[in-house]
């Protein structure tokens, strides 16, 4: 299944960021928790330099606890700031202000040094489609100030946001990478909404996805479609239809097809990849 999806807005976007970075202070880049590498743009090392960083691991009330926890170790041993958040509800949002304070301490104790004021921090969000940084920073400023959507493609130009007296955001588009040379990278980025359905085979996209559930997540559909062990070994489009009837859905069209791909999808309870 060949999957590439790279928009001309986003080339525009790239560059636009790349000359904003003079802007700000600092570089909040979100990941998607449940495929923490495979949303890392890999061209965000080099468009962000030596900025100062920190990782945000949005949704990580999706992904496994236990992976989490990894991550942020492995992380922290690399000298980066790493955080837990779950943009929709706030957790983990406070310590982006926090971490983003600490990494500008010197500055900061430089300036009070000699006798200036202490500027607002000025912070960048980066990060694929649809990683929550609209919602992230709505969330953070307490009011509805960035556009939001359950799709890629929604934020189309930078917006300055304040959060507060010590804060202050510059949200950007979301930006991939012009060519996804890992096919698992570009389904996982599929699987998790960063990029547009439209473009897709929603039908094998769904039969990838449960492909790769029955093969490495079993347990989980297991509880969640009420299924049993016999189901592991079923063909994967027979599972998909049995899911189907599990949901009282007939998956015999393309509509429902759809539906039962996006039930699948938004039941993911699991971190789907490195």
């Amino acid at each position: 299944m060949n999957i590439q999806w790279y928009p001309g807005h986003m080339t525009r976007a790239k560059r636009k960021i790349a000359e904003d970075l003079k802007l700000v202070d600092v570089v909040i880049e979100l990941v998607d928790a449940r495929i923490p590498m495979s949303s890392r743009n890999p061209d965000v090392d080099q468009i962000v330099g030596g900025k100062p960083r920190i990782i945000v691991l949005n949704k990580s009330d999706l992904s496994d606890e236990n992976a989490n926890r990894l991550w942020i170790k492995y992380y922290t041993s690399n000298n980066t700031r790493v955080i837990l958040a779950n943009s929709i509800k706030g957790t983990g949002l406070k310590e982006a202000t926090t971490a983003a304070k600490l990494l500008m301490k010197e500055k900061i104790d430089r300036l009070k040094s000699k006798g200036l004021l202490v500027k607002t921090i000025r912070a960048l969000i980066i990060g694929i489609p649809n990683v929550g940084k609209s919602t992230l920073i709505n969330k953070m400023a307490g009011r509805s100030v960035a556009q939001t959507g359950d799709r890629p493609g929604v934020t189309k130009a930078k917006q300055w946001i304040k959060i507060n007296p010590e804060l202050e955001l510059l949200d950007t588009p979301g930006i991939l990478w012009p060519k996804f040379k890992d096919e698992q990278v570009a389904l996982n980025l599929a699987f998790t909404g960063a990029i547009k359905d439209d473009i897709l085979d929603v039908y094998e996209l769904g039969i990838k996805l449960l492909e790769r559930f029955q093969k490495d997540f079993f347990s989980n559909l297991k509880e969640k479609y009420k299924l049993d062990d016999s189901h592991k070994e079923m063909a994967v489009h027979d599972l998909f239809k049995e899911i189907g009837k599990k949901r009282r859905t007939r998956v015999n069209t393309y509509e429902h097809m759809q539906s039962a791909y996006a039930h699948i999808q938004i039941c993911q309870f699991w971190c789907l990849a490195p």
